[in-house]
Order: C-alpha cells, then sequence, then structure tokens
C-alpha cells in the first residue's frame, strides 16, 4: 500500500490522505520509497498556477471516487530505489528531484547517464526537463550529505532567485537604480537578493514585508533597505524594478501607484498571499507603469543554458548557490516531520501563510 496527499483543485485549502494500492511495476520502470521533501511556498504556487501550468499533471491522482477535482502536489525531495526493473538500477540507489506528496513514485527512466536520467513517462513527456530530470546522488556534485535539507528547501527557490537576477542583468535592469521585492522573507525572495549582491552590487536592493517579519529581514542582511507594506510611501521614487512574490493584488497596485512612470518593469513571481492574489496572480489590469509580467523560471532555465553552455551555467549557479548557503547559514532552522499527515497539515498551514519565515519544514514520510 501506499499514501498520498490529494488537494482539491478548486479550493487548495482542502486537502486529504488517501491510500492506495500500488500496481505491478512496469517493465523498464523504478519504483521508489520517497524518503523526503520540503513544503515551502514554492509548493502552493504550483498549486495555484497548476492547471495554468501542467503542475497537476505530472503525478495524475488515481481514479477513484470523488478524485475528478483532485491533485497531487510536487515536491522537491529525495528517494531510494525499492523495485528496479532496469538493469542500470539497484535496489536502495537514492536520487533527488520531482517528487510526488506521496510515499511513492514509479518512473521511467531514459537518458540514463552516471549522474542521472530523465522521466521519460508517455503523460510527463509535454513537461518541462527542468521537471523531469533526476540527479543519482552517487555522482552528483551538487549532493551534500549534510546539507540535504537545504538543498530542498532552498535549492528550487534559490535557482529561480538566480535565474530572475540573470534576467534581469541581461536586460541591463531595464535601466533601473533598485530592485523592490515583495515578500522579501520568502526563501525565493532571499535567493535573488544574494545572488543580485554578489552579481548586480550597484542595483540597490529593497525589502518589502509584513510588519512581523521585518527583524527577520532587516536581519539577514541581504537588502539595502526593509520597509513594511504599509511603507511602501516610503520608498524613493527612483527609476524601479518591482518583482513580486507575496502575489497580493492590493500591495502590488500600491507599488504601481507610488511609483507611476518611474517603474521600469514589473514581475510576477509566485503567490504566498493567495487569498489576496486577485486576478492573474496579483497582476491586474488598469495599473499605471508596465504590465506586470508572469516570470516562468523553466523557460529562462532553457535560455540560461543555451547561452552559457550547461557547464558554464552550472559552474556560476554553483559558485552563487554556496555563496547563498553562508548568506543564510543560521537564518533558518530544519523543522524535520514523520508521516503524510504531517505532509498535508504543512501544506495547509503554508496555503494559509502560518509558517515563519525562519522555519525550513522538511517531511519524511
Amino acid at each position: 500500500m501506499a499514501k498520498q496527499v490529494h488537494v482539491a483543485k478548486d479550493d487548495i485549502s482542502q486537502v486529504e490522505t488517501v491510500e492506495i494500492e500500488l500496481p505491478p511495476l512496469a517493465q523498464g520502470a523504478v519504483r521508489f520509497a520517497v524518503e523526503s521533501f520540503s513544503v515551502t511556498a514554492n509548493n502552493v504556487t504550483y498549486a495555484v498556477v497548476g492547471d495554468g501550468f501542467g503542475y497537476w499533471n505530472f503525478f495524475p491522482v488515481p481514479e477513484r471516487s470523488g478524485a475528478a477535482n483532485s491533485g497531487i502536489v510536487p515536491m522537491w525531495g529525495h528517494a531510494r530505489v525499492i523495485e528496479s526493473n532496469m538493469p542500470e538500477f539497484d535496489v536502495d540507489e537514492r536520487v533527488y528531484g520531482y517528487l510526488p506528496m506521496g510515499t511513492h513514485l514509479d518512473v521511467v527512466p531514459g537518458n540514463v547517464s552516471a549522474g542521472g536520467f530523465t522521466a521519460v513517462d508517455e503523460h510527463r513527456a509535454p513537461m518541462s526537463p527542468i521537471y523531469n530530470r533526476y540527479s543519482r546522488l552517487a555522482a552528483d556534485p551538487e549532493h551534500d550529505a549534510d546539507r540535504e535539507g537545504e538543498r530542498m528547501i532552498f535549492g528550487p527557490l534559490f535557482k529561480t532567485g538566480f535565474l530572475i537576477e540573470y534576467f534581469l542583468r541581461a536586460q541591463d535592469a531595464f535601466g533601473a537604480g533598485q530592485v523592490v521585492l515583495t515578500s522579501a522573507s520568502s526563501k525565493t525572495a532571499l535567493g535573488l537578493a544574494s545572488v543580485a549582491r554578489q552579481n548586480s552590487p550597484s542595483l540597490r536592493r529593497i525589502g518589502l514585508t509584513s510588519a512581523g517579519n521585518l527583524e527577520f529581514v532587516r536581519g539577514t542582511g541581504l537588502y539595502d533597505l526593509v520597509l513594511a507594506y504599509d511603507a511602501i510611501g516610503d520608498l524613493p521614487e527612483e527609476p524601479s524594478i518591482s518583482v513580486d512574490f507575496a502575489g497580493n493584488a492590493g500591495v502590488l497596485a500600491d507599488l504601481h501607484r507610488h511609483l507611476g512612470d518611474s517603474l521600469k518593469y514589473s514581475c510576477l513571481v509566485g503567490a504566498t498571499h493567495i487569498e489576496e492574489r486577485g486576478s492573474g496572480m496579483g497582476g491586474a489590469a488598469d495599473l499605471p507603469g508596465p504590465k506586470p509580467v508572469l516570470f516562468f523560471a523553466p523557460d529562462h532555465a532553457v535560455t540560461l543554458f543555451a547561452e552559457l553552455g550547461p557547464e558554464e551555467a552550472g559552474r556560476q549557479m554553483a559558485s552563487a548557490w554556496h555563496a547563498f548557503l553562508e548568506d543564510v547559514d543560521g537564518t533558518v532552522t530544519i523543522d524535520r516531520r514523520k508521516g503524510l499527515d504531517a505532509a498535508r497539515e504543512a501544506f495547509v498551514a503554508m496555503v494559509a501563510g502560518k509558517v515563519e519565515p525562519e522555519v525550513g519544514i522538511v517531511i519524511e514520510p
């Protein structure tokens, strides 16, 4: 038997733990036991935009009564081979990659190398290769047995921040001298702030956050200025970029109205305040200034690797990653929780915005 967490697509606060029968393992497939995964705001974004970007399609819900409008939210984490119909994979081998919020995953591996493989299951063929690639830990240069928790919690979010900075730098920051980050306590925002400090030091970093998170955000040392949301009027009216991680339509409107023509580019990333995101991930129509543009990290990852080549792109990302780990060292406490019920509870809390930024949740199903 296996367990999965099913989420209602039309109301992602409605979540249940379901027990299912495992079918016989298909020929050419490998069965993994899920060892651990993180629950972050990134997973909430996958659910919020699941239909539009195909996130519900990675791990289809088995047919059952009432399952038609439910889905499984993807997670990033580690898994171990427990059954193999491929000679290249031995029982107990460990991998890192895209996993279901559940206890098991069957994958048909393709493009197998010592370092990894690609899931070539038919239903995953239309998906971005970023999500279909798995790392085999025995030959993975990014793997550090002592930092597995940090990799799950920060890794995917950091890479999004890295890609945003690369994109903005390639555009000469649209002529702006400052970048304003909403939800500045979020892990993706911290990643962007860290990489911008490394690679775009002339770009002033301004963080917006809730009053309760001001001390935490200022304590990271990653921002030149940190303001509460109700102090948007204190923002310098200079050529600016906004990067909205919160998805709060009211905050985004206040930013656009305050900065007006000084706002040179408005970037939307994720949605941490989903109850207030409004239409279009917080990108309401008729706002002054530029039209908000949704940032889809997988497309930008393809551009990065095409422009720099895999080796140089990997080198730059690894360098920035190690610097980021130093930047956030000690700022987040890893909270390890056992069982899928704990995953369900953590996801619901994350949806409701009830997880403190200094806590990184790791589930061990």
